[in-house]
């Protein structure tokens, strides 16, 4: 059984000095360690390359170790989240110091569930605090007529040009390119200005580009493609779901979002009804990442089997 050891600070500000104070005995012994630098707390944690890193290497048995509770959580969601994650992979969570050393955060008993929430909510009301301070504090500096904030990526005259190109026809991300800006600024500066509200008649239109003739051109070759591309339904294993939540592909991550959660004893999948194509790209997504450890090559080759014989099958429902 192998101590892990998780440290994570919020801003480039700070560090993990602290925290490596904490832990000192047990980097001394040669555990493991396993950071998220400048990583806010409202980034769920399996969504951190640091912490997915622990998960991926540790095996059933390992514990997680961390200086303090705030690492990992601040809301009873995250406790609910990261405690289910943590005792499907079978690991064991543990605070290096003070009144909570002596529990196991990830155990499954009564009490221990109730210690954990109170936790939580602790530091949930710390943080709200905070947030709650900081804007009061932006309130004041506003009323003493201080400037927050970075300055705009666009002068006005660009933002004048910006406005002008799309009611025009542009589309936002040509516009982005063309300003090398985000697609984000273009849409705040077209907001700011009323641009992109849309008529009752053109409702269906999405992300405020304009629709061309090409566009519609593609639709229709959409329609087209649907019969040599089917519909199917496959029980994503929840190893597979956890990979997907980060990836740059909006459609799978939209898929996933609409999916069923199943809960299968201490595991879970997600039941997703997606085109067959969508599914065959949500494997090509996370093959890589899952060959990294033998849990993850196993939901790997499970959601392959299934995926297959959805292809096969053209439409059931694949459960193990």
């Amino acid at each position: 059984m192998t101590d892990r050891l998780y440290l994570r600070h919020s801003t480039d500000k700070q560090t993990n000095a602290r925290q490596l104070h904490a832990l000192e005995a047990l980097l001394k012994a040669g555990a493991p360690k396993y950071e998220d630098p400048a990583t806010s707390s409202r980034v769920y944690a399996v969504r951190r390359a640091g912490f997915r890193q622990l998960l991926d290497e540790a095996a059933v048995g390992d514990t997680v170790r961390i200086a303090d509770a705030a690492r990992l959580f601040r809301s009873t969601k995250d406790v609910i989240q990261i405690r289910e994650v943590l005792q499907r992979r079978g690991l064991h969570l543990r605070i290096a110091t003070g009144a909570w050393s002596g529990f196991d955060l990830a155990a499954d008993d009564p009490q221990t569930k109730l210690f954990v929430t109170m936790l939580a909510g602790v530091l949930e009301f710390q943080r709200d605090m905070i947030s709650e301070n900081t804007k009061e504090g932006v309130a004041a500096a506003e009323a003493s007529g201080k400037v927050l904030g970075r300055p705009s990526a666009l002068d006005e005259d660009q933002a004048a040009a910006v406005v002008a190109a799309y009611t025009g026809g542009a589309a936002v991300k040509a516009l982005a390119r063309q300003y090398g800006t985000s697609p984000k600024t273009i849409r705040r500066i077209l907001d700011d200005a009323g641009a992109r509200e849309v008529p009752d008649d053109l409702a269906g239109l999405h992300d405020g580009d304009a629709t061309t003739s090409r566009d519609r051109d593609a639709t229709g070759a959409q329609d087209q493609a649907t019969d040599s591309d089917p519909v199917v339904v496959v029980d994503v294993p929840g190893l597979v779901a956890e990979r997907l939540a980060d990836v740059a592909d909006d459609a799978v991550r939209q898929a996933l979002h609409s999916g069923q959660t199943i809960r299968r004893g201490q595991g879970f999948s997600v039941r997703v009804t997606a085109p067959l194509a969508l599914h065959q790209s949500m494997i090509e997504h996370t093959a890589t990442a899952l060959m990294q450890s033998p849990a993850g090559r196993k939901a790997h080759r499970i959601h392959s089997d299934r995926v297959t014989a959805a292809a096969e099958t053209t439409g059931g429902v694949m459960t193990s």
